[in-house]
């Protein structure tokens, strides 16, 4: 696909069909999700609900068609773990490697900048041999935007009568203090994202 431009803007639960249209291929025909069915948009709905205003979900799109999107979600539940997230994106088969998730990556390591987290975190199927179902370009594009491989679970999930490993990647894009600056949400910082965004058009 032809590298056009990509435009950024946060999801809202409205574009839930879309999304799930996107994201069900993948649960389908890939393990690159450890899903088994695909949700419905109403569970897609309330997965964006719960996501913000805490944290970004972001939708790339190209001539206002929706083509991907990517968001955080906690790390863990604990609140020493609260400068870190654990990221995810998905793009819309046919449409890789045209920009498009470089773009919400960046997109969405700026908004956690202004948010002040500094640990990113990548939670990643990967195959020992690839198959039909999975490949390793995952880890080749979480590597090729500067995260590193961190640990690895072998023979951990079940798909399509094969195991597959898991994989955690991570990024730390910010330095570490002693007193680190408090952790903000998403919606605290929104508008200053938008702005920023709106100055990158």
């Amino acid at each position: 696909m032809r590298r056009e431009s990509v435009d950024i803007r946060v999801a809202t639960p409205q574009d839930a069909t879309a999304l799930c249209a996107i994201y069900a291929p993948y649960v389908e025909k890939t393990a690159v999700t450890f899903e088994y069915e695909t949700p419905t948009v109403l569970e897609f709905e309330e997965r964006i609900r719960r996501i913000l205003p805490r944290y970004p979900w972001l939708i790339a799109e190209k001539n206002g068609e929706i083509v991907g999107y990517a968001y955080a979600g906690p790390f863990h539940a604990r609140p020493a773990y609260g400068w870190a997230v654990e990221t995810s994106i998905y793009v819309k088969m046919g449409v890789t490697k045209a920009g498009v998730g470089k773009a919400l990556y960046g997109a969405l390591e700026k908004a956690l900048s202004l948010q002040n987290i500094l640990n990113l975190n990548a939670c990643i199927a990967y195959p020992e041999k690839e198959d039909r179902y999975l490949d390793k370009n995952s880890v080749q594009f979480h590597a090729h935007l500067g995260y590193r491989l961190v640990g690895e679970f072998h023979q951990c999930g079940y798909k399509f009568g094969n195991w597959y490993n898991m994989v955690w990647m991570e990024k730390l894009p910010g330095a570490h203090e002693s007193n680190p600056p408090a952790v903000r949400t998403f919606e605290e910082i929104r508008e200053a994202f938008e702005a920023s965004r709106s100055g990158q058009s």
